[in-house]
């Protein structure tokens, strides 16, 4: 997974349209790429409409499901954040 500064909602990776701002190492103080772009208020609405939508067939599942499907993501995110 790359960051590219983009949101994600539902599955599609969205640029925000708000005011651009970056994020910054705070042991050194300098400036990270990319770019981040902040959120509407309809993309927030967006995001939560999916997730609500999404919520029953996740409660559905048992918990062996959602620690196989959870398990990956800090693997995934330490893998990012070193590129």
């Amino acid at each position: 997974m790359t960051i590219t500064g983009e949101m994600l909602i539902g599955a599609r990776a969205v640029r925000g349209t708000s005011e651009p701002f970056h994020a910054i190492n705070p042991a050194t103080g300098e400036t990270l790429e990319p770019v981040f772009y902040g959120s509407t208020s309809a993309d927030v609405a967006r995001a939560c409409e999916l997730a609500e939508a999404a919520f029953e067939a996740y409660r559905a599942t048992s918990p062996e499901q959602r620690a196989r499907f959870l398990e990956p993501l800090p693997t995934r995110s330490k893998r990012s954040a070193m590129h």
